[in-house]
């Protein structure tokens, strides 16, 4: 009993020092840290709140772009501005956005020196305890504890696994070591004590990019931000290991990379079913914020096998053929971000396949980032009465060159076995 309340009163012991570290990281920072408000001009109040922290002597605050996203996409309709910790409120510039990494640069007049946030000079280690600051729920800002669980690995773009309450409002906000060296910004949470962060180098890349070169408009930052990343991924998965796996009557390729993550279905337990079917489906675990109706830099695919010897082969086409009109976009898109989808309908047999397909490829470009497209294909196989095999992707912001190049291996990779 005595070694149980020993255990116990350590246990206080700990909690109550962490609990005063926190209070004097907090007293110590809170100076230079910011609430981020969009303001609607039309009405005058606030349309999003986050989070931010200064990062240099001359007023430059780093945020999320996300929290400043709607006026990054529509400057005439929002402004900025901040909340600082003594309750004064003044006007923000925007000044340099990473859209892939969720990061935006905003800078506030100074009229002398002001104290800021230190970057880390290297990553934690795993297990280390880090201090995730923000506003939640606009009730202020707060310091919570939380642990260092390394780069989250089915992620293409680098995020932290941070275990700590990361919630609506601390966006932006800066997670800082015991040195109160900022080593991530809050960006995410799954719930559940499950929170992710953008590694501080990505803020360190921007920063710096932003001091060295004349800056680009934000649109044309964008866009070339938006090109570099899908070239990358596309490039990458290209370049991957394809492994081919068997799906009913059929092949069907995926692809041997972590950020690509594969789940599968069937009715195969329906004994009394007409139509046995078999589903699989890999999609990348992420995609790029541009607003709140419009998502993009996200791929996914998608396999259905069927199989009848109950119903006629014309009964059976038709039924199958239907999944053609089913095919929907990927991502999240609206009349003011995209065109209208333009397709070509063809039958084709890839060179090496022995499949025989009735196919769709479509595609709609992007308004404000030329040379940037969504692209989908669907194919359903006609050589056979009584099974088929459906084969379908979507890609969204991609270049037009290498969108044609991943469509060549992914019809060439589908096939019967």
């Amino acid at each position: 009993m005595k070694a149980i309340f020993a255990l116990l009163l350590m246990c206080f012991s700990a909690l109550s020092f962490a609990a005063e570290q926190a209070e004097e990281i907090f007293k110590q920072l809170a100076p230079s840290l910011y609430q981020i408000r969009l303001i609607d001009k039309a009405s005058g109040e606030k349309s999003s709140i986050g989070s931010g922290f200064q990062i240099s002597s001359s007023g430059l605050i780093a945020t999320n772009y996300h929290v400043i996203s709607g006026f990054a996409r529509h400057p005439n309709k929002y402004n900025i501005e901040y909340l600082d910790n003594q309750g004064n409120q003044a006007p923000l510039t925007l000044k340099s956005v990473d859209v892939i990494n969720d990061l935006a640069i905003v800078q506030r007049e100074v009229t002398a020196k002001m104290p800021f946030f230190q970057l880390a000079q290297q990553a934690p280690t795993k297990g280390e305890e880090l201090y995730s600051l923000g506003n939640p729920h606009d009730l202020g800002m707060i310091v919570v504890p939380g642990t260092y669980n390394g780069l989250k690995k089915e992620s293409f773009n680098d995020r932290i696994h941070f275990t700590g309450s990361v919630n609506s409002g601390m966006s932006g906000g800066p997670v800082v070591n015991k040195n109160t060296e900022v080593v991530g910004i809050n960006v995410a949470t799954s719930g559940n004590q499950i929170g992710f962060l953008v590694p501080h180098d990505k803020l360190l890349e921007l920063y710096l990019a932003y001091k060295n070169k004349p800056p680009k408009s934000i649109e044309q930052q964008m866009a070339a931000q938006l090109m570099q990343n899908q070239e990358k991924l596309i490039t990458t998965i290209l370049n991957s290991d394809w492994q081919l796996k068997q799906l009913g009557q059929g092949l069907i390729p995926t692809i041997d990379v972590p950020f690509v993550r594969c789940w599968g279905e069937s009715n195969s337990d329906k004994t009394d079913a007409q139509i046995m079917a078999a589903v699989a489906n890999c999609d990348l675990d992420e995609n790029t914020y541009i607003s709140s109706d419009f998502f993009t830099s996200s791929l996914e695919m998608e396999y259905r096998y069927m199989e009848s010897d109950k119903i006629s082969s014309t009964k059976f086409y038709h039924i199958f053929e239907r999944q053609l009109n089913q095919a929907a976009p990927g991502n999240k898109a609206g009349k003011d971000d995209v065109t209208e989808y333009q397709c070509h309908h063809d039958i084709v047999m890839p060179n090496s396949s022995n499949m025989k397909n009735k196919a769709v490829f479509c595609t709609r470009a992007y308004k404000d980032f030329p040379a940037l497209y969504d692209v989908l294909y669907i194919a359903i196989s006609v050589d056979h009465e009584q099974y088929a095999l459906l084969s379908h992707f979507t890609i969204s912001g991609v270049a037009q060159e290498t969108s044609l190049a991943f469509l060549a291996k992914f019809m060439e990779s589908v096939s019967w076995k």
